[in-house]
């Protein structure tokens, strides 16, 4: 199967990578010759480096290369089987595309959107034959992260899901089939992370680095929540807690934080502008962390109860299976541990009872406990035997 990429950035680049090496001729189409051929160039190194360290052969990197077609012109798409769009997160932008993209690919070539939040069921809607169209969501870096999140509209058919599934499966990824909802399953029971960090820190209780600490060296996760949100751009972080609260109708626990608002007001970004939450400067002083260890596991408890609650909700809606959504924190987003076998193993009653002494405190709809969690207590109930 011939395989179309809409969109030369980051993410697109990526996933033509992933395709090539599998094997599929690839056509990347990019209206902006600067970008496309700086994408180009890009895999061309990025292979080189394989070469280098002996992961893969000078004839594989050459066949990877030959695979890909660079084009500014999307009638090039005419003999795909499957167009996979990595373009601005724009609901208007994409339903334009996915329209223009239909009239030129041969029937039955499935559309997708690789986007993070956007509904799929709307974009389905602007086409034809919406029944072809689904999200298939990668993460970044695409060709070293495990999983893609799959996501069929109300519109997609289970043939087109099939065939979709089967074809990332096939080329060695974790796939978890997530409800079309907004933030899907990483993106929504991610956002406590950010969120209720920014809260603690609003409050007064603890500094960037303490926070930081306390869940990289007490919790285990590979980056704190202000590193990560630097290391994601507080724009594009804020962009998606923004659109996440707006599309769950302003349910409060997704409320974004005034911190981070100002923090990209002011163009403190994270690394890509050399100062975020933390200063990237070559002279500047590294903040150190309170290591105070009863403060850290107050931290690292608060915001940990927060999303388990979310994985938790997450099953109640059944926005993904149990297994899905603790396979998709652990390989999106390097959790220590799945949400949900974590909480087992606290206890459900334990989290229960830490989410009511915060609802409890602040009076505020962000905490309020799960109905699953408060059935699954009562019944004496465990996620996973």
């Amino acid at each position: 199967m011939e395989v179309g990429v809409l969109g030369a950035g980051t993410m697109g680049s990526g996933i033509v990578q992933v395709a090539a090496q599998n094997g599929h001729n690839v056509v990347l189409v990019d209206l902006n010759e600067h970008i496309l051929n700086k994408s180009k160039e890009q895999l061309k190194s990025i292979l080189a480096r394989l070469v280098a360290k002996e992961r893969i052969t000078r004839e594989e990197s050459e066949a990877t290369i030959s695979r890909v077609t660079y084009s500014q012109d999307i009638h090039d798409f005419r003999n795909c089987g499957i167009v996979i769009e990595a373009i601005i997160e724009d609901l208007e932008i994409k339903s334009h595309v996915f329209k223009q993209v239909e009239q030129i690919v041969p029937k039955g070539c499935i559309l997708a959107s690789n986007t993070s939040s956007l509904s799929i069921a709307s974009i389905a809607a602007t086409t034809e034959n919406p029944t072809l169209v689904l999200g298939i969501h990668f993460f970044n870096p695409a060709p070293l992260m495990p999983l893609v999140e799959i996501i069929p509209a109300v519109q997609t058919s289970q043939e087109t899901l099939k065939t979709a599934r089967d074809l990332i499966d096939g080329w060695k990824k974790v796939t978890v089939l997530c409800k079309d909802t907004p933030g899907f399953i990483v993106n929504r029971v991610a956002r406590p992370f950010y969120g209720e960090a920014l809260r603690i820190y609003e409050e007064g209780i603890a500094d960037f680095a303490t926070i930081d600490w306390a869940m990289t060296e007490l919790g285990g996760f590979r980056m704190g929540p202000f590193t990560l949100m630097d290391y994601i751009g507080n724009d594009v972080n804020y962009t998606v807690t923004e659109t996440v609260f707006k599309a769950f109708y302003f349910d409060p626990r997704y409320k974004p934080s005034f911190t981070q608002k100002r923090h990209s007001e002011a163009g403190y970004l994270g690394r890509k502008s050399g100062r975020g939450y933390y200063d990237y400067s070559e002279d500047a002083e590294k903040d150190q962390p309170n290591t105070d260890k009863v403060l850290g596991e107050q931290i690292l408890n608060r915001i940990l109860v927060m999303l388990m609650n979310e994985a938790i909700d997450a099953v109640f809606l059944n926005i993904g299976s149990k297994e899905d959504i603790d396979l998709a924190m652990t390989k999106g987003v390097n959790y220590p541990k799945g949400l949900l076998k974590w909480a087992d193993e606290i206890g459900l009653k334990t989290v229960l009872e830490s989410l009511e002494v915060l609802f409890h405190e602040y009076g505020e709809d962000r905490y309020r406990p799960s109905p699953l969690l408060r059935r699954m207590v009562r019944n004496n109930e465990r996620f996973f035997e």
